[in-house]
């Protein structure tokens, strides 16, 4: 304990240098955590926008159809696949995909079709609560559609408005029928914006002619199994399908994750070595001035051991305070702008977009107490490796010699 008093009354012995030191550190602390918090915030929005609105974790194919696009390409072990996905936990949903054109009244436009079951597409994605106006499709196939945002706006279409659909069904016929619009999606991505049309995937096998015709198997556990783990789970059920993961589906939005990442590394790294060198600071302009003392304290016989203590005891207690002080701080201020988003909406009022990807137009932190003990780990450390120089230069010195510093 003498060490730790002896250490605190020579860190208040020059007030100002230590406050203003004690000051930087915990804003400095203050603003890196806050930063984390919101770049972990896009982080999670980045994800959740690949993964939880239409593309799911992983998704299953033919593997003809990524380059062919053609209803007959589908996926041949479908049932097979969904029961090992479903025997495994994880939640999976057959899509049938064709294209078709849309009318109504002296509007027209060229749309996706999607054939979903309504149930199972509910346990993969947030779309059928990613609505604008309206409500997502009934369990029962009854000749309802959910638009996209900009396609319902080419078309004039409001929810209740009866659109008719033609398209060129498997077996070489005209398909046509006429659908009840019930809902619109929010913004959700260009190409889901601009062409998306839902419909029952009964409805779908009716309009194209197709029995149980699966194009694409979404898979998703929301973040309880990996991508990679996902796949090891229903690998042997494949046949000749083929399993991509998010990543190979959406490569920028890929590396736009991993460059926050590398982000989080490099404004963590930067606040860390401006705090060192503040501490650096504090230690080397503190030992200066008591070299005397600790001249005559190496002469009444204390050895270099306690004198590193003694320095380290000063910076350990600097970082402490301010590591307590703008951890506060900072965590007040992210918790703040967790409950209370950024809003964007001015500058993107129809939401943020990145590769086909759109996120809401607002900023929200995400508090992860995981990533905060990591600063507050380091600060503690970084404040001790940066008292060791200065420690080690006040341990060598020579007491005759020192006694005589002016």
């Amino acid at each position: 304990m003498s060490i730790l008093r002896v250490a605190w009354r020579n860190l208040w012995r020059n007030r100002r240098r230590t406050g203003i030191t004690f000051a930087a550190m915990s804003v400095g602390m203050a603003l890196v955590i806050v930063t984390l918090c919101l770049l972990l915030g896009v982080k999670r929005d980045l994800l959740y926008a690949a993964t939880s609105l239409s593309v799911g974790q992983v998704q299953i194919h033919n593997p003809a159809y990524l380059d062919s696009r053609s209803i007959y390409d589908d996926v041949k072990e479908a049932r097979g696949i969904l029961a090992s996905a479903r025997g495994s936990g994880i939640a999976a949903a057959p899509r049938s995909l064709g294209a078709g054109l849309i009318l109504k009244d002296a509007n027209s436009a060229g749309a996706r079709l999607w054939g979903v079951s309504p149930a199972a597409e509910r346990e993969v994605s947030d779309l059928p609560t990613h609505l604008w106006r309206g409500a997502f499709l009934p369990d029962l196939p009854e000749g309802k559609m959910v638009l996209g945002r900009k396609l319902a706006k080419i078309l004039d279409a409001q929810v209740g408005s009866e659109v008719a659909v033609v398209a060129r069904a498997a077996d070489g016929s005209t398909g046509n029928e006429l659908f009840r619009v019930v809902g619109i999606l929010e913004c959700a991505g260009e190409m889901l914006d601009r062409s998306a049309a839902i419909i029952h995937q009964q409805d779908f096998a009716s309009l194209f002619s197709l029995e149980d015709r699966t194009h694409q198997i979404v898979l998703h556990t929301r973040g309880r199994l990996s991508p990679e783990e996902i796949i090891a789970a229903v690998s042997q059920s494949l046949g000749n399908s083929r399993a991509k993961t998010w990543r190979e589906f959406l490569p920028i939005v890929s590396d736009l994750f991993n460059a926050f990442n590398k982000l989080l590394f490099i404004t963590g790294s930067v606040f860390f070595l401006a705090a060192g060198l503040g501490v650096l600071n504090t230690m080397l302009m503190s030992t200066y001035d008591r070299i005397p003392e600790f001249g005559l304290v190496k002469a009444l016989g204390a050895g270099p051991v306690r004198i590193v203590m003694e320095v380290a005891a000063e910076a350990l207690m600097l970082g402490v305070m301010s590591t307590l002080a703008g951890g506060t701080a900072g965590c007040l201020l992210a918790w703040y702008f967790q409950g209370h988003p950024i809003d964007l909406s001015r500058i993107a009022p129809e939401g943020l977009h990145a590769s086909g990807i759109a996120f809401a137009p607002w900023w929200a932190a995400d508090v992860d107490p995981g990533w905060i003990c990591v600063p507050v780990a380091k600060m503690l450390v970084i404040s001790l490796l940066a008292a060791l120089y200065p420690a080690v230069k006040a341990a060598r010195l020579d007491p005759v010699k020192a006694m005589r510093h002016t």
